[in-house]
C-alpha cells in the first residue's frame, strides 16, 4: 500500500516502530525507555557498518569483478547459475552478514543484463543463499546475532562448536536441496 501511495519505506518503518512502542506501553505497560535501553545497539551498528563496507566494495569494483567472473557460468545453464549465485551469497552472508551479501548479489544480478526468467530465478537463488545458507555460522544473520545476544543475557551458553556441529550438517544439505528444487520448479513450470 505504501509503495502504491508513494510513501517512502523509511517513514513506514519509523511509524510502525512508534505504533508498536505505543501499543506495548499501553497494553503491556512496558516503558518505552526501558525497551530502548535494552536494545542491542552494538548489533545494529555492526549491521549498518556492514552495509557501508559492502557499498564501498561495490564502488571499488567488487560487483564488476563478480559480474565478469559469474557471467560465463550464468550464461551456460540455469542450474549452474542458481548454484553459483546461491552459493556465492551463502558464502558472502557468512563473511559479511546476509543483508549486505544479498545487496551485493542483487547489484551483481542487475548489472548482468539477464532475461526475465533467469533474473528472477537467480534472484530467488540469492534469497535462498541469504536466508538458508547464511545460517552456517552464527554471524551470518542479524537474527542469529540477536538470538545469541539474548541467550547470553539470560546466561544460556551456546558454544560455536555446538552450533557448528548441527549447522555444518543441516545448512549445506538444506541449501543444496532447496536450490535444486528451485531449478526443478522453474524447469517444470517454464519448460526451460
Amino acid at each position: 500500500v505504501a509503495s502504491f501511495l508513494s510513501i517512502p519505506i523509511e517513514i513506514v518503518a519509523v511509524l510502525g516502530s512508534l505504533v508498536l512502542l505505543i501499543l506495548s506501553w499501553y497494553y503491556l505497560r512496558t516503558n518505552p525507555v526501558d525497551i530502548l535501553k535494552k536494545t542491542p545497539w552494538h548489533i545494529l551498528i555492526f549491521a549498518f557498518s556492514m552495509y557501508v563496507i559492502i557499498y564501498g566494495l561495490h564502488n571499488a569494483g567488487l560487483t564488476a569483478a563478480l559480474v565478469s567472473w559469474l557471467e560465463p557460468v550464468v550464461s551456460q545453464h540455469l542450474l549452474y547459475a542458481s548454484f553459483a549465485m546461491g552459493g556465492l551469497v551463502s558464502l558472502l552472508s557468512n563473511v559479511f552478514n546476509n543483508h549486505p551479501a544479498l545487496m551485493i548479489g542483487t547489484i551483481t544480478l542487475t548489472e548482468m543484463g539477464l532475461d526475465p526468467v533467469t533474473l528472477k530465478t537467480i534472484y530467488l537463488a540469492n534469497i535462498i543463499g541469504s536466508d538458508i545458507g547464511s545460517l552456517l555460522l552464527p554471524i551470518g544473520t542479524l537474527a542469529s546475532l540477536i538470538w545469541m545476544y539474548i541467550l547470553k543475557q539470560n546466561k544460556i551458553k551456546v558454544k560455536w562448536k555446538d552450533y557448528l556441529s548441527v549447522s555444518l550438517i543441516v545448512i549445506p544439505l538444506t541449501t543444496v536441496v532447496t536450490l535444486f528444487l528451485l531449478f526443478y520448479w522453474v524447469h517444470l513450470f517454464f519448460a526451460l
